[in-house]
């Protein structure tokens, strides 16, 4: 069993213009201040981060890192969302999903797909040169707007879209392999890898790669209605990142999982901050300890409701309290018998 790393704090919900959230110092300083001891980083953003240079330099590296440092946090992991989402577009989507590219890329959907790609092999490399064994990420999506077809799907259309999505996914893994850092999908609505089926799809395509591997948030969930204590049970072996986001569902007579397109205060299904929600954290931690995972508890603040820094400020108190210091004795051991293979022996009649 294993204690777990924490609390840590995705930034890309708390960047701003305005300081101190718009400087890495900055932010820094506001995470420390709330208790974090790490921070989940977003690398389209400059001010944060240059992804390209963390690949290509050390040095820069090694600066970055200490800078952080300086500030009494770590790295927990780098993100590329958004990137992610780009390496699979379905073309019904190109013009809205344009927005998370540079502008020398819109409106070219094979360019921007190259560019993302090549994203993400600088996010190995990167985490590599910063001593990250975990990398966050999205799949993207070939075939979501598919997910309640009608009419329905053609025959093959599935297995067509999940080769495709692993025919461009396994140069990347490939490369995290080299690195030695595991990707982490975050298993997402909107996303073709969005329950635990879906996934092993991906994984069969994959050839089971050792580095496709899962960013757990139980919040998606809630709002698909998947057991996600028993998620746990299924893939433990293959979550590598974890975050603490709540959030509930609450259907009526007029609408359930799909929202009725309205406003996400006004939906059945809605993400909340946590400790706020319906998640059951206390188990969620309980598991992830038992089962030896390694790495960090890092909240991502999307509350409808509740203020960023608010939200921010409970969430780091709240992650505290959920980790589990793990036990290094049997709570039994006071009323030890001893034993040796003789004493069995005899207990046994044998």
């Amino acid at each position: 069993m294993t204690t777990i790393k924490g609390p840590g704090v995705f930034l890309a919900q708390f960047i701003t213009d305005e300081a101190p959230f718009n400087s890495l110092d900055g932010i820094c300083a506001w995470a420390a201040g709330l208790g974090f001891k790490g921070i989940q980083i977003p690398t389209l953003d400059a001010r944060f981060i240059d992804l390209q240079k963390a690949a290509e330099s050390k040095t820069y590296a090694d600066e970055l890192k200490g800078k952080i440092q300086a500030h009494g946090l770590e790295i927990t992991e780098l993100s590329t969302h958004l990137q992610g989402q780009l390496v699979a577009v379905n073309p019904a989507y190109d013009l809205a999903f344009d927005a998370f590219a540079p502008d020398a890329y819109k409106n070219n959907p094979k360019a921007r797909t190259e560019w993302a790609v090549q994203q993400l092999k600088y996010a190995a490399k990167a985490s590599e040169n910063l001593g990250l064994n975990a990398h966050a990420t999205f799949s993207g999506s070939l075939l979501w707007h598919m997910f309640h077809p009608w009419p329905q799907r053609p025959e093959g259309l599935v297995d067509a879209a999940f080769t495709e999505l692993a025919k461009r996914w396994t140069p990347i893994l490939n490369e995290f392999d080299a690195c030695g850092v595991d990707v982490c999908y975050e298993i997402h609505p909107g996303e073709d890898l969005f329950d635990g089926i879906t996934y092993e799809m991906f994984l069969e395509k994959v050839n089971n790669h050792p580095r496709a591997c899962l960013l757990y948030d139980p919040s998606h969930f809630v709002l698909q209605q998947l057991d996600y204590i028993q998620y746990i049970d299924f893939y433990h072996e293959r979550i590598k990142a974890f975050h603490v986001k709540d959030s509930e569902f609450n259907p009526t007579g007029k609408q359930g999982t799909f929202g009725g397109y309205q406003s996400w205060a006004n939906r059945a299904g809605r993400y909340r901050s946590p400790g706020d929600g319906q998640v059951d954290f206390k188990t969620i931690f309980s598991k992830l300890a038992q089962y030896d995972y390694k790495g960090w508890a890092v909240m991502e603040w999307e509350c409808c409701i509740k203020d960023a820094e608010v939200g921010a400020r409970e969430g780091a108190e709240f992650i505290s309290k959920n980790i589990i210091k793990v036990t290094e004795r049997a709570f039994d051991d006071f009323a030890s018998s001893g034993g040796n293979d003789d004493f069995n022996n005899k207990i046994l009649g044998i």
